[in-house]
C-alpha cells in the first residue's frame, strides 16, 4: 500500500476549496505521496480535525468568513501541540507580511495558480516527511 499525506483544507467558499484540490491533482509532486482532503468550512471544523490528528498540512484560506485563515493559523499555531505545517492562501502578494505574522510557513495568492501552489504544498509535505524521518 502507498502512503498518503492528509491535507486539510479550510475555507467557507467551496470554489476556493475546490480549485486547491484541482490544483493539487492525486499527488503535487512525483516525490511526495498520494494527497487525500479533509474539507473545513468553519474554524470549528479545523479545531476538532487537528484535535483528531492525522494531518500532515493545513492550506488556509486568508479570505475566509467569519474567521480568516490567518487568524485562524495564529491560534492553532499557540494552541495545537505539534501543529502541522500551514499554507497559507492570502488575497494580494502585499499579505505576505500577514502570513508571517501568522507564523503561517507558506503563503500563495488567490486565486489558485495550479503551478506555484502544488509546488509550495509539495515543499511543505517534503519537510513534514523530513522531520518524521
Amino acid at each position: 500500500m502507498q502512503p498518503t499525506a492528509t491535507v486539510l483544507v479550510y475555507s467557507d467558499n467551496s470554489n476556493t476549496r475546490e480549485q486547491v484540490r484541482l490544483a493539487t491533482g492525486r499527488r503535487p509532486a512525483p516525490d511526495v505521496p498520494v494527497v487525500e482532503f479533509v474539507e473545513c468550512a468553519t474554524p470549528a471544523a479545523v479545531l476538532t480535525e487537528l484535535d483528531r490528528g492525522g494531518i500532515d498540512v493545513c492550506v488556509l484560506d486568508g479570505e475566509a468568513v467569519p474567521m480568516g485563515g490567518m487568524g485562524l493559523c495564529r491560534q492553532i499555531k499557540d494552541e495545537v501541540f505539534d501543529c502541522p505545517p500551514v499554507l497559507l492562501l492570502i488575497g494580494r502578494p502585499q499579505d505576505a507580511w500577514l502570513a508571517t505574522w501568522s507564523r503561517a510557513e507558506a503563503a500563495v495568492t488567490l486565486p489558485v495558480e495550479p503551478v506555484e501552489f502544488a509546488s509550495a504544498l509539495a515543499s511543505l509535505l517534503r519537510d513534514k516527511a523530513a522531520l518524521n524521518a
